[in-house]
């Protein structure tokens, strides 16, 4: 006898693992510093316990409204965003889970609205209890966001008066419309690509990655995800004032973070495909794009700064596999007395994103008729291959694989991956030490035994009946 899965119990399970995650952390979740407690203290060990126990139970929430999705009568797209609504309540007020990024948009903003160069220095300069809040990593370094994203950024400081409760509340509420967007544009774009709008809307917005880092981090890819999304809905449309909108959308999440950028090359095959003649459609992309561009940078007041800060990213401490090639590569060097060992980890750099050039050139070739696809897997692509790399990173390219791959298996082995990731990050945002890790593996294991004592209980016969 299988394990009975219908809609009422996939909400519910989903929505006992938000809460699980909200409130455990409250005691392991990344805090403001004041209200840190010590990794080894009682509450931030149950609190860890508790998250991953929530974590654990949000995935297999995910994977049996799967089963749904696929199964004979799956539920309507209106349905699963109703879900999604469920799932997301606990977090909407949670502390940031999983990164103090947050921390780090709130002081930029701040330095924006006081006129200061974010992209020349660092949240230290700013000084005071919100630049504190920024992880040590960050403190020294400019912003590597657009001035989209830093003009509203600037707003909500004015608006919150640099209160810290009220600026994590809006940026959450800015996290929440972003993942609004992307929820209204994934079936659109699962209907033009001949795809099941109700898979698109599991995979790419029910993914337990978005619950976790773009709803309770609050990251700000959830805004560039949706901007990007709408401006790919609309390009379909063969009018020149819907192509002119579209480049502007695109152009504003590019202005958030730089990788929407690509989206422009969508933009342009989605109007040649709907009828638009190559070159006016080119021109017009182009000069739309520039005009959001300068308009966008002077609304924010931020000056170009933010062209040669996308180089951010690029640190010899970040996580990516062109980092880890770099460093044992310099380590092995310096063990044979090499002086070329500090230029290992920019070359592996390099080569990381050479190959990342070649192989977007590979798939747009091979896929130009399929836009949107191509565009996912070339977003996944700068994520895998670039020279940092983050779990939510993943969902550029799998927000619009969702909507566009052509056959189940692609879409099986991307939420094989995102359920992994989903694992792969403390509740606090810092690096684990074995204490830690013992903990989040009991949490999810007690989550397991959990599930599986309801799986058995739901194999049980009923009193008086036989198996």
């Amino acid at each position: 006898m299988a394990f009975p899965v219908d809609l009422r119990r996939c909400r519910l399970l989903g929505l006992a693992g938000t809460a699980f995650l909200a409130l455990g952390g409250e005691t392991a979740g990344a805090l403001p510093v004041q209200d840190l407690l010590a990794p080894a203290s009682a509450r931030a060990a149950l609190g860890l316990v508790g998250v991953y126990f929530g974590v654990v139970l949000l995935i297999a929430a995910w994977v049996l409204l799967g089963r749904l999705v696929r199964g004979p009568r799956p539920p309507s797209p209106r349905a699963l965003l109703l879900v999604l609504a469920a799932w997301t309540a606990p977090l909407l007020l949670a502390p940031p889970l999983f990164s103090r990024d947050v921390y780090s948009y709130l002081a930029q903003g701040a330095m924006v609205d006081a006129h200061m160069d974010v992209y020349a220095h660092g949240p230290d300069q700013l000084g005071g209890p919100l630049a504190d809040e920024v992880a040590p990593m960050w403190q020294h370094t400019g912003a590597p966001y657009g001035p989209a994203f830093l003009g509203l950024a600037s707003a909500l400081s004015g608006l919150t008066r640099g209160e810290l409760p009220a600026g994590l509340l809006g940026m959450r509420l800015v996290a929440l419309l972003g993942v609004a967007l992307m929820a209204l544009a994934l079936p659109r774009l699962a209907r033009h690509s001949g795809a099941d709008p109700a898979a698109a809307l599991w995979l790419g917005a029910l993914n337990p990655l978005v619950l976790l880092h773009l709803v309770a981090g609050a990251h700000n890819d959830a805004l560039m995800l949706g901007l990007l999304g709408l401006g790919l809905v609309a390009a379909r449309s063969p009018r020149p004032a819907a192509g002119i909108g579209a480049a502007v959308l695109v152009t504003l999440g590019a202005l958030v973070k730089a990788p929407a950028g690509l989206g422009l090359l969508a933009v342009l095959a989605l109007q040649v495909r709907s009828g638009r003649r190559p070159l006016p459609a080119l021109l017009t992309t182009a000069a739309a794009s520039a005009a959001t561009t300068v308009a966008a940078t002077a609304v924010a007041g931020t000056g170009y700064g933010w062209i040669g800060a996308l180089a951010t990213p690029v640190s010899p401490h970040n996580w990516a596999l062109t980092s880890l090639l770099g460093r044992a590569t310099g380590a092995l060097l310096d063990h044979l007395g090499s002086g070329l060992a500090p230029l290992a980890v920019p070359a592996w750099h390099l080569l990381g994103l050479a190959v990342t050039a070649v192989l977007v050139a590979l798939i747009w070739l091979r896929l130009r008729l399929r836009p949107v696809y191509a565009l996912g897997l070339s977003l996944l692509t700068v994520a895998v291959f670039g020279p940092a790399i983050r779990p939510w990173y993943v969902l550029w390219g799998l927000f619009l694989i969702a909507a566009a791959a052509p056959d189940t298996s692609v879409r099986h082995r991307v939420a094989a991956l995102a359920g992994v990731l989903a694992l792969a990050v403390l509740p606090s945002g810092g690096p684990a030490d074995p204490g830690q890790l013992v903990l989040a593996v009991s949490g999810g294991v007690l989550g397991v035994v959990v599930l599986w004592q309801a799986h058995l209980a739901a194999q049980a016969p009923a009193p008086g009946r036989t198996a």
